[in-house]
């Protein structure tokens, strides 16, 4: 079955019946909502949302969002994962700007982004709404 097909039975079972016009105006709506929707940054925004779908890099930030700056010898202790495991999430954190970094002398030291909050905020708020 054709997509247009679906359509049509979609558009005949919400009106009761259905032309091609009503058709017709239901993918011109269709076509609207999608110039109106901004996806310019939706390669940008499914990359945050990737990396944070593992569990030791959502973790890592919900960790240093809650206790602030931390160093990388301090976060191994936090997570059951390797040292490279750790130093691997934490570079994908920052990659994405979940994380800023600096480095002081020997240590570097990680901190939570404003997108890092607000996304976390936003989890927080919607948690467990369905």
């Amino acid at each position: 079955m054709s997509q247009s097909d679906r359509l049509r039975r979609l558009v005949a079972d919400e009106l009761g019946d259905c032309c091609a016009e009503d058709v017709k105006h239901r993918q011109e709506q269709l076509r609207e909502l999608k110039a109106s929707t901004p996806m310019a940054d939706a390669t940008d925004h499914v990359s945050v949302l990737s990396t944070l779908s593992d569990d030791t890099r959502y973790r890592l930030t919900r960790l240093i969002a809650s206790g602030g700056e931390r160093c990388v010898c301090e976060l191994e202790v936090l997570v059951d994962v390797s040292e490279s495991a750790v130093s691997h999430a934490l570079s994908d954190l920052v990659e994405v700007g979940l994380l800023t970094r600096r480095k002081e002398g020997k240590w570097r030291y990680y901190r939570t982004t404003d997108r890092a909050e607000a996304v976390l905020a936003a989890l927080d708020e919607t948690g467990g709404e369905q």
